[in-house]
């Protein structure tokens, strides 16, 4: 009986246990100009994010979203394509301005008197919602506390509660004074920034706010 001789494979041709070998695709020219539009959008919405900063904080949250868009060098489209609402405009651009203020807490939290840290600390507050609009309206208008803001209000709620117990603990501050007392204070004072007729006018409001607080008998010190 003849025996069958199964032919080889040709020369070049695979076998079962080696796999072609793969080419990976040519990058297409689709492909290749993405990279730069994507570089494109990340610059584009930098450039907004400054503006915004600069706008709100020159002009109030309320200031047009097409002033924003000038002062960035880009169309209107443009700041719809990466932010499609105002409020996903806030949530990019107040969370660090509120993180700013963390700064005044940890200035105060540094100074060894208690009630000179308490008051230092209203005073340095107040200094910068006198001069940033955004800031200003970000703590006076509970619409504005999204979920972003509030987690970046974080850490200065700890700094004011403890600055708080600082003063209530070495009798400096009514025993009766409580955080959310400040709270509903915040707001009423931010409004009446915007109000008054000087630019310091605040300051003696505040004066009155702290001579309410201060516990007869105790330091003046940190008088605005």
């Amino acid at each position: 009986m003849e025996s069958v001789t199964t032919p080889g494979p040709a020369a070049g041709e695979p076998t079962a246990a080696t796999p072609p070998a793969v080419t990976p695709p040519a990058a297409t020219p689709r492909a290749a100009a993405s990279r730069p539009r994507r570089a494109d959008a990340s610059r584009n919405r930098a450039k907004l994010l400054e503006a915004a900063d600069h706008v709100f904080a020159e002009h109030g949250l309320d200031a047009p979203l097409e002033e924003i868009a000038r002062r960035a060098g880009t169309s209107i489209g443009t700041l719809y394509n990466h932010f499609p609402t105002r409020t996903a405009l806030y949530d990019a651009v107040l969370p660090a301005r509120v993180s700013r203020l963390d700064q005044i807490g940890a200035r105060a939290m540094a100074e060894p008197d208690a009630w000179t840290a308490f008051a230092s600390y209203l005073t340095g507050l107040f200094d910068v919602l006198a001069q940033d609009r955004a800031l200003n309206e970000t703590l006076a208008r509970s619409d504005l506390l999204t979920e972003s803001v509030a987690a970046a209000c974080k850490e200065g709620l700890v700094q004011v509660e403890e600055l708080v117990r600082r003063a209530k603990a070495a009798g400096t501050l009514r025993p009766d004074f409580e955080r959310s007392d400040l709270t509903a204070f915040i707001p009423a004072l931010s409004h009446a920034i915007r109000e008054m007729p000087t630019s310091d006018a605040w300051r003696r409001c505040l004066g009155y706010f702290l001579d309410g607080l201060h516990v007869p008998g105790g330091p003046q010190a940190g008088r605005p």
